[in-house]
């Protein structure tokens, strides 16, 4: 693939984590009733970084889920014939909690509107906030970040990639030609 243009590297990244997990803690004083949720598949790595860094800083254990959801994209049908479903693993019960909704790439907003769906099956929060590393605009729904690690302007002709050590063996994000 030519044209690759990285945009941040591991340092970025850690720096850029902290700096979300700091907006975090600061808006959240009182953490009893938050919990972290991560968008499969990198949204669930961001989603551990972020509570283990809180751990770190506060000595709290946030409880911290995963959801899939293949299952309700709009677009599932377009995907394939075949969608690979992950396990959506969300093991504490989230009625009246804070959840904070954690994924790598915010871009035309149906990601994060099919996640909210997929909670709702979990329970009824008393509020979801979201929190994407990369918000690379292009909404299609009136969806916002609460909590944004990074805005880039790109093109409809370009993607976004968020490469994670626990899946990619690097931290890097690299914005490519759309093929």
């Amino acid at each position: 693939m030519g044209n690759i243009h990285m945009i941040l590297d591991a340092r970025d990244i850690e720096r850029i984590l902290n700096k979300m997990t700091d907006e975090i803690i600061e808006t959240h004083k009182r953490m009893d009733q938050l919990a972290l949720i991560g968008v499969h598949t990198r949204g669930v790595f961001l989603a551990n970084r972020i509570q283990a860094r809180i751990k770190e800083l506060k000595g709290i254990e946030l409880n911290t889920g995963t959801v899939d959801i293949n299952l309700y994209r709009d677009d599932w049908t377009r995907v394939g014939a075949q969608p690979i479903v992950r396990k959506s693993d969300i093991s504490f019960n989230i009625d009246k909690k804070q959840i904070i909704l954690i994924d790598d790439v915010l871009f035309t907003g149906r990601t994060v509107r099919a996640g909210m769906d997929a909670l709702m099956d979990f329970g009824r929060p008393a509020r979801i906030e979201l929190a994407v590393f990369i918000d690379r605009g292009h909404r299609e729904l009136p969806i916002h970040a609460n909590y944004i690690g990074k805005t880039v302007q790109t093109t409809l002709n370009e993607a976004v990639n968020v490469l994670l050590s626990e899946l990619d063996d690097v931290d890097r994000v690299d914005i490519l030609p759309v093929e």
